[in-house]
């Protein structure tokens, strides 16, 4: 045992070096909790903003539906006109495009048939068409209440009266107990008294006209 002293020199760096390597199995054991800690969280993250993405999406389609639930309302009320000669020729302004009232009303009109998405699930410029379908609404709003205001006031008594006899004529040529040469016959007489006063929405003048060839054909 000449060389006991040795023991107190190598003990001392085995001790250091067993301690060295249980503080290093500690820092990996620790690194690797980290990384499971990071891998845990990210994975949470990526989840929840999922599903934000989901319920955002749900909430644009919502809105998508609102929108095109809104135009297809507006749509009716104008058609309840354009397809209706008695109601149009009570409320002649509603197509009278010298009117500004009824200018911005189409011109509307226009731009939301435009943005109106393709398809259902299409939910780019959604903003922008439900903007369009707002004011679409709202400039039909104020050219009704307008046109209901002004019903013929905007023409004399002798153009009043040719629309009054226009309309029951047209009356005539949409009754189903007239005979096809009546109905044909009071269809061109109330276009000759509305010559130069309005101009017949298409929609309503081809469906009546579609009826009298229909009647003379009977």
């Amino acid at each position: 045992m000449q060389y006991w002293w040795l023991i107190f020199v190598f003990g001392g760096s085995a001790s250091a070096a067993v301690k060295g390597v249980s503080a290093w199995n500690e820092r990996r054991a620790a690194r690797r909790l980290e990384k499971y800690r990071i891998k845990q969280e990210t994975k949470v993250a990526i989840a929840q903003a999922q599903g934000m993405g989901r319920i955002d999406a749900a909430a644009v389609q919502k809105e998508l539906e609102r929108a095109v639930a809104e135009h297809d309302a507006v749509d009716e009320r104008w058609f309840g006109y354009e397809t209706d000669l008695a109601t149009i020729l009570d409320f002649p302004m509603m197509i009278d495009m010298r009117e500004p009232l009824t200018v911005d009303f189409h011109k509307a009109k226009r731009r939301a048939d435009l943005l109106r998405p393709h398809t259902p699930d299409a939910l780019d410029g959604v903003d922008d068409y439900r903007a369009a379908v707002h004011a679409y609404a709202a400039a039909f709003d104020v050219a009704e209440q307008e046109a209901k205001r002004r019903r013929r006031g905007d023409f004399d008594p002798m153009e009043q009266e040719r629309l009054a006899r226009a309309q029951r004529l047209l009356a005539v040529a949409l009754d189903g107990a007239a005979t096809g040469a009546e109905r044909q016959q009071a269809y061109q007489r109330a276009r000759r008294e509305l010559e130069g006063l309005i101009d017949l929405p298409k929609p309503a003048t081809v469906a009546l006209e579609r009826q009298v060839r229909a009647a003379l054909e009977r």
